[in-house]
């Protein structure tokens, strides 16, 4: 008898801050994990050699996900690896510009939302198609990565991203009951102020610490409390769990 294939799971945007962390926790749990990045070859590579001396598995893959064309590649790479049973969307952009809305460029606006919505959807759309159980596939999981910037907007700093976001909430709760029928849970994790590298590239490095007077907890979130969450709704825990928006936010 044929050795049964391991799982794989696909992280996108995983060469960094919290998609490296769910990529370090995927492979804990067992995946064979696909870390995709758009731009950020070392990373990816880094992120991988250390799974790969480790924890498990892991690949580093490229594509630019606000590139159909490109998703589809990335997902036939994932499925030569094993049975694609979940897919993370965690690439997000906030563009470079901090400041109102109406100084942000309109070429700012429209990659922003290429990445953060169209890229979203493209990558949701493959996933259906390989995990739908009507479509052959096994059925499985996606977690979409939102941001508690739905909340307050974000005024400013980045309207234009908290709106991508908020896009990202309405179509996991529409996705997830469209998909449920077809073996597929789809749910939301939506993290706050979390310390990673974004808010420095941003140009306000101590943007996590200004904001911990306002979190009830009083502190920003770590990356692995945000995998945590994703893993959690990854597992048969959360089985029963779809279209949910979870907040890991101290209480933001």
């Amino acid at each position: 008898m044929a050795e049964p294939r391991p799982e794989v799971v696909i992280v996108t945007g995983g060469s960094r801050g919290i998609g490296a962390a769910i990529a370090r926790r995927a492979a804990r749990a067992g995946y064979v994990v696909v870390i995709n990045y758009s731009a950020d070859a070392g990373g990816g590579a880094a992120v991988a050699a250390g799974i790969n001396a480790e924890y498990g598995t892991a690949v580093a893959v490229q594509a630019d996900i606000s590139d159909p064309f490109a998703v589809a590649d990335l997902f036939d790479a994932a499925e030569g690896l094993g049975t694609l049973a979940a897919v993370v969307n965690n690439a997000g952009i906030t563009g470079d510009l901090i400041g109102p809305l109406t100084e942000v460029p309109a070429a700012t606006v429209r990659r922003v939302l290429d990445v953060n919505v169209a890229g979203l959807i493209y990558v949701c759309q493959e996933a259906v198609r390989r995990l739908g159980t009507d479509r052959g596939g096994r059925g499985g999981s996606i977690i979409n990565i939102s941001s508690t910037a739905t909340k307050a907007g974000s005024p400013g700093t980045w309207v234009h991203y908290a709106a991508s976001k908020g896009a990202v909430d309405v179509l996991t709760v529409g996705l997830a009951a469209e998909v449920a029928a077809q073996g597929i849970r789809v749910n939301c994790v939506a993290p706050g102020s979390t310390n990673t590298g974004l808010h420095a590239a941003a140009g306000m490095p101590d943007r996590v610490e200004r904001l911990n007077s306002s979190i009830p907890m009083g502190r920003g979130a770590e990356p692995d409390e945000v995998a945590a969450a994703v893993l959690w709704l990854l597992s048969g825990e959360a089985g029963y769990i779809t279209g949910a928006v979870l907040p890991v936010s101290g209480g933001r």
